[in-house]
């Protein structure tokens, strides 16, 4: 590999003029040269089997592409695939054969946008480019968010979200490459699942991003993992915009079962993301994105025991409706207890989620007290009573929270939603994985069971369903355990946890073993 600081004498060997001409007739050699030289180690390929390496298959799409500008195209691959350093490497690479080339670089993000539009021009600036290709940076011209070339070429990064104006993609007129709009990443995962800020993405695109290439031989590049059916992908696909677009879908398992990156996942990894987490994997990962109406939550996802396990600590979760007229949600309590599961008299290691009880009424407010005082003392009778009320602060939260706060020995919690916890789909897609792997389970024969499973059934990705309340408790009860696992962690140190361990650690009595439920099908 060539590599020297003094331009002088690179100038002087004969061999320099073949390896320009190699790297301009290569992304995939451009990329493997430069690479090494930016960040000081080796750029990887994959090697799948039975597959072609991704990394292959996207810079065979982009010099398609680079040749062939009157197209635009869509390309789907699992995250953390490194699409982005592809894409800025093929930039930099279109500058050595057109320096005067017009690029719009668009994400989710507008930071993360301009973190890549400044990796194109370190590149461009790395002394071997400098020495090989006749392209230079015009330093009256420079930023984070927007470069110049000395030939007139430029380079602007932009969120999705915000209006894409004042720049062009490519140049009127010529009939060869000239640049072009790169969305990488358009939508935000967490976001996309709000109707609000989804639907203003698409309106952008439509309005100002559609709008910028600056002739008919300007391609537009899509890549991105698909997130959900009425997505950017989703949208292009069904032609909204007027347009045909070439795919390129890169599955991370094949219909033969072959991993796409096996550097990152086996498949045996990629199976369990499969059962566990089924919307995010369908949509993620095999870029097929399952309907958004369908149910997020199965009733064999919840192991029905034919005993109740032995509670650790045991916790109370509530949803606070604001009145009792028909458009209000229910008044949600329920009861939780944590335990240790265990598998043919052996612990497994994990923790269990038990659905105690639950109780689903609609209140008015002024007798919000009484309601939630008998579904307490219900719990009371428990042989492991509540230790902790979690209540959203909301009004009539609020107002249960006081009232609560004065009782001795008991510990009250409130819940603020916050942005990290994303709207309702987002935080139901965030539950879904623990559901799926059977951490919840009932009692046989429970009062509550079929109440409780048929609204969970009926729980959405798209929120057409038409109450949340009992969900909302459990996601609750959910980000306690096991997300935050505000919980655990103190039950991992707790005496009380120590001394289950050692009374039960080794053993199963005879009627648990006669009852005992198989977790793992």
């Amino acid at each position: 590999m060539l590599r020297t600081s003094n331009v002088a004498d690179i100038l002087e060997i004969d061999p320099l003029l073949d390896l320009k001409t190699t790297l301009q007739a290569s992304l995939l050699e451009f990329i493997k040269y430069f690479y090494p030289l930016l960040t000081g180690n080796p750029f990887i390929i994959p090697q799948p089997v039975a597959r072609e390496s991704h990394v292959i298959t996207i810079c065979k799409e982009l010099v398609y592409l680079f040749n062939n500008p009157n197209n635009r195209s869509m390309i789907n691959v699992e995250p953390g695939s490194g699409k982005s350093t592809i894409l800025v490497f093929f930039m930099a690479w279109a500058y050595t054969r057109y320096a005067d080339c017009n690029f719009i670089y668009i994400s989710y993000s507008l930071d993360l946008a301009q973190t890549h539009n400044e990796t194109v021009k370190r590149i461009i600036m790395l002394p071997e480019y400098q020495a090989l290709f006749n392209v230079a940076i015009d330093q009256n011209a420079r930023g984070k968010k927007f470069f110049r070339t000395t030939a007139g070429g430029e380079c602007a990064a932009f969120g999705s979200g915000g209006p894409v104006t004042g720049r062009n993609a490519g140049r009127l007129g010529l009939d060869r490459f000239s640049g072009c709009v790169i969305i990488d990443d358009f939508h935000k995962p967490d976001d996309v699942h709000s109707d609000a800020k989804r639907l203003h993405a698409l309106r952008n695109y439509r309005e100002t991003i559609e709008q910028r290439p600056r002739g008919f031989n300007v391609p537009i590049i899509g890549i991105f993992q698909r997130l959900r059916e009425d997505d950017i992908g989703g949208y292009l696909l069904e032609g909204n915009d007027g347009h045909e677009w070439r795919r390129v879908i890169l599955k991370a398992i094949d219909e033969l079962g072959h991993v796409l990156c096996p550097h990152k996942n086996t498949l045996e990894q990629l199976l369990i993301k499969q059962k566990t987490d089924i919307y995010t994997f369908a949509a993620q990962f095999q870029q097929d994105p399952q309907p958004s109406g369908g149910s997020l939550f199965k009733d064999d996802m919840f192991p029905v025991l034919d005993y109740e396990p032995e509670i650790l600590y045991s916790f109370i979760t509530a949803d606070t409706a604001e009145g009792t007229k028909s458009y209000n949600d229910f008044t949600v309590f329920s009861f939780w207890g944590i335990y240790k599961i265990r598998q043919l008299g052996k612990e497994t290691g994990e923790f269990g989620l038990h659905w105690i009880d639950c109780m689903q009424i609609k209140v008015e407010p002024r007798e919000l007290k009484d309601a939630f005082f008998a579904f307490w003392h219900r719990c009371q009778l428990h042989k492991k009573p509540p230790q902790m009320v979690a209540i959203e602060k909301k009004s009539t939260g609020v107002t249960l929270l006081s009232l609560l706060s004065e009782l001795r020995g008991l510990q009250v919690r409130e819940i603020e939603r916050t942005k990290k916890d994303g709207n309702k789909t987002s935080r139901f897609l965030s539950m879904q994985p623990y559901v799926a792997q059977q951490f919840i389970s009932f009692s046989a024969y429970a009062a509550h069971y079929d109440e409780c499973i048929k609204h969970m059934r009926r729980i959405t990705a798209n929120e057409t369903h038409a109450h949340d309340d009992i969900c909302d408790t459990a996601y609750d009860a959910i980000k306690f355990t096991f997300i935050d696992r505000t919980i655990l962690n103190q039950l991992n140190s707790s005496p009380e946890t120590k001394q289950f361990t050692q009374n039960y650690g080794g053993y199963i009595d005879t009627y648990e073993r006669a009852h005992q439920t198989l977790w793992r099908k």
